[in-house]
């Protein structure tokens, strides 16, 4: 093509088609090349249909506590495969918004396969690419991931799922195996397990969500174990056959070997960057022995004019860390660098869905203690607050590390009903500079979940109320 772009992006998940569209608004000429639907992987089989799923389980569960009261509830047609419904229309209703909103900006979008075949020339093939090659005076790399397959447990979509594969299923299987308790694994455990799907977590690490601070962790722990769910921590699987139940996953725990029985498996190790085939060791981009990016400020890499944000480099996997880089990138590109040359990871938010839900960010507990960092802790739990009571949804705390002579907040943890809103107060907090005594001192409405975090700053300052 003889038109010479600003900027291409190689992906149009929550980096590529935030940046584009940013892009535009900054006056460049911008062109998409995706080779499956705008929105990437986290819309449509990861963040979006999997919120659906977690939404439509907690109503599901939920007619528990109607015949409590004397409701007769009748759950003989209940049709998950309407339920997998909903989520793909929550997923395609996004996706074509998201495409709107590309045509609105009026960035070209072709749907195919890129490689950069020189810098400043990304080769397209298949799909509408008709083997074009696209002039570009910079090139952002934002492929995104695929789930991470561990010799022996390589999933089929069968027997052994992926996060997509599991997302896919139109019928309930009867029982479940889940290998791995970060984030997705928790997810799907609870999803399973709300509509009656016998489930076993297993996990390597000492405790589930290993990536989140212990405590919160615990309380998750005990509210899946309440409803059913099997929890193996320290427990390595080894291998898996089939038989007569569908498949029997071989795990160790403390030196011991046993086997569990499930009709189905999901693998839930993470996930690995999408970097290969796209030409970039040809033309000098450099990798970690990962497969991941190597970038500097503004999501440079190594050779002039290429960008990469999102999963393919070493900054949390997670859809809105993803936004902000390809924000910063273009930015940049267009000669308005933000004074934030790359994200924090202590200001980035975690966000897990089950319920109860867990959310968090910057420094936990059992870091400080490993790194000598002084600190002050303050927690508050949900039961002493009156929303939580009222409502019934007493299980979580709000858990507060402080600098101990600045009261500068240091990190915050969330377990319980509405944890990933609530976090955000908190990390605001910590953006602008408050101190715990400013949260202290700020009036919340009562009665709200928010006030535990009022709460839990009254404690950091050694003037609790309700505790």
């Amino acid at each position: 093509m003889n038109k010479v772009y600003d900027v291409v992006m190689i992906g149009a998940g929550p980096g590529g088609y935030v940046a584009a569209i940013r892009a535009a608004q900054l006056g460049l000429a911008v062109a998409v090349v995706e080779k499956d639907v705008p929105g990437g992987v986290c819309l449509n089989w990861g963040c979006i249909p999997s919120k659906s799923l977690i939404h439509h389980a907690s109503e599901f569960r939920s007619l528990q506590h109607m015949e409590a009261f004397g409701v007769r509830i009748d759950r003989s047609g209940f049709n998950y495969g309407a339920v997998h419904a909903k989520s793909r229309l929550a997923a395609k209703t996004l996706a074509d918004g998201v495409s709107g909103l590309l045509r609105k900006n009026k960035v070209a979008v072709f749907k195919a396969t890129a490689r950069i075949a020189a810098p400043g020339k990304v080769a397209l093939s298949g799909g509408d690419g008709n083997n074009l090659t696209l002039q570009a005076k910079n090139i952002v790399l934002a492929t995104g991931s695929r789930p991470l397959a561990l010799p022996g447990f390589e999933p089929d979509e069968r027997d052994i799922l992926s996060s997509s594969g599991i997302l896919a299923l139109t019928k309930l299987p009867r029982s479940l195996v889940v290998l791995g308790a970060g984030a997705i694994g928790c997810e799907f455990a609870y999803v399973m397990n709300a509509f009656g799907v016998r489930v076993t977590l297993i996990e390597m690490a000492g405790h589930i969500l290993p990536s989140e601070d212990f405590e919160v962790a615990r309380v998750l722990d005990a509210s899946l174990r309440q409803s059913g769910i099997e929890i193996r921590t320290d427990t390595r699987a080894l291998s898996w056959q089939k038989n007569a139940d569908g498949q029997m996953v071989r795990v160790e725990t403390g030196g011991k070997e046993d086997g569990i029985d499930a009709e189905k498996v999901l693998a839930a190790f993470g996930r690995t960057p999408n970097t290969t085939g796209l030409g970039l060791e040809e033309v000098g981009v450099k990798l970690d022995a990962r497969g991941y990016v190597l970038t500097g400020d503004y999501g440079q890499t190594s050779v002039a004019g290429i960008f990469a944000i999102g999963d393919i480099v070493a900054s949390p996997a997670l859809a809105h860390v993803a936004s902000r880089e390809g924000e910063i990138a273009v930015e940049f590109i267009a000669g308005h660098p933000s004074l934030q040359k790359r994200v924090a990871e202590d200001m980035v938010p975690s966000a897990i869905y089950c319920e109860p839900q867990v959310a968090g960010f910057g420094l936990r507990e059992d870091c400080a203690a490993a790194k000598s960092i002084r600190f002050k802790k303050s927690v508050f739990p949900f039961r002493a607050a009156g929303k939580s009571v009222a409502v019934g949804k007493t299980e979580g705390l709000v858990k507060i590390l402080s600098d101990v002579d600045t009261g500068e907040i240091l990190g915050a943890h969330i377990v319980g009903c509405n944890a990933t809103e609530i976090i955000h107060e908190l990390l605001l907090a910590r953006s602008s500079e408050l101190l715990v005594d400013d949260l202290a001192q700020t009036i919340h409405a009562h009665p709200t979940f928010a006030e535990a975090v009022m709460e839990a700053a009254r404690g950091a300052i050694g003037k609790p109320v309700h505790l």
